[in-house]
């Protein structure tokens, strides 16, 4: 295989033959209807996570709070509900919560100039400090609404519900990347913010509004983990981050220009999940699994500048 070829197709043939090898070693459980349909439902929350990771990767950020604001609008909603409170009342406070939180980061970047990484981690600290308050520690599982629960549960003529929701965040996010003049914005700052300031884009305003967009997706996916489990903990959505920008970085492997792409990440949550799924019917253990994670993150770079260097 020749560099150029690896570059290219490297990402779909790892894809490929991690499928092929988890089938071998366990043909009745990895195969199976029921293991598919439930690997659906284990990347659902992971690739709307990854889709936050995406968008914010695109100016050339990062937030690493997307795991913190999960777990506390996945808590603000069931709080809600045990105060009796209606299910699209909990859950758009919840999604409002979410949306605060990423502008709040905006702020923090693009106005006072704190790095991302710095400003993003102090914001979710504090976010997993609230969600830790209002849940008081300890699970929530309570007077949860059937019509919340239908939210990430069952399926719809065949297809299961959480895949409807992939379809639809990351179909909205690839067009708003792709077809919209934001996108270009978006773009154009992690190309070289100073220039896009210099060519009078609203600079300021595009990060904000791309930082409370990774709040909301935030938000969604820890709404609908806890739609699916029927119960939340206050660390639930923290165990996302890593994965989320694992599928990101695997994802660039697949892109031409090394940029982040939501087919790409979408190809990058399909191998992350198809691991984790697959060690966990083979019984790898949970820190290998945690090992390998990081392992993946180094080779899809690695691969990245090979590919580069080879063009």
């Amino acid at each position: 295989m020749t560099p150029s070829t690896l570059s290219r197709f490297g990402t779909l043939i790892a894809f490929v033959l991690l499928c092929v090898g988890f089938s071998l070693a366990a043909p009745q459980a990895f195969a199976s209807p029921a293991n598919l349909f439930n690997l659906v439902q284990q990347m659902a929350t992971l690739a709307i996570v990854a889709t936050a990771a995406t968008l914010v990767m695109t100016i050339g950020e990062f937030d690493l709070s997307v795991g913190f604001a999960a777990s506390l609008a996945a808590v603000i909603c069931f709080v809600l509900f045990a105060q009796g409170y209606d299910v699209w009342l909990a859950v758009l406070a919840a999604l409002a919560a979410g949306i605060a939180a990423g502008a709040l980061n905006g702020v923090l970047v693009a106005r006072y100039g704190i790095p991302s990484f710095v400003a993003t981690l102090a914001l979710g600290t504090v976010l997993s400090g609230l969600a830790f308050g209002l849940s008081g520690g300890e699970s929530l599982f309570r007077q949860v609404p059937d019509g919340f629960k239908a939210l990430g549960r069952g399926d719809l003529f065949g297809i299961p519900v959480l895949a409807l929701w992939i379809a639809g965040v990351l179909g909205a996010a690839g067009f708003v990347l792709a077809q919209t003049e934001f996108g270009r914005h978006l773009r154009a700052i992690g190309g070289n913010a100073q220039a896009a300031r210099l060519a009078g884009l609203p600079v300021r305003r595009d990060v904000v509004v791309t930082f409370a967009a990774a709040g909301g997706l935030s938000a969604l996916a820890g709404l609908l983990l806890a739609a699916r489990l029927g119960s939340v903990q206050h660390t639930m959505g923290e165990p996302l981050l890593l994965p989320a920008y694992a599928a990101v970085f695997i994802g660039t492997t697949a892109s031409p220009t090394g940029a982040p792409t939501v087919a790409g990440t979408l190809l990058g949550v399909a191998i992350t999940g198809v691991m984790v799924n697959g060690m966990t019917i083979v019984g790898v253990e949970p820190f290998i699994q945690r090992i390998l994670t990081g392992v993946i993150i180094i080779v899809a770079v690695l691969l990245r500048r090979f590919g580069r260097r080879a063009a």
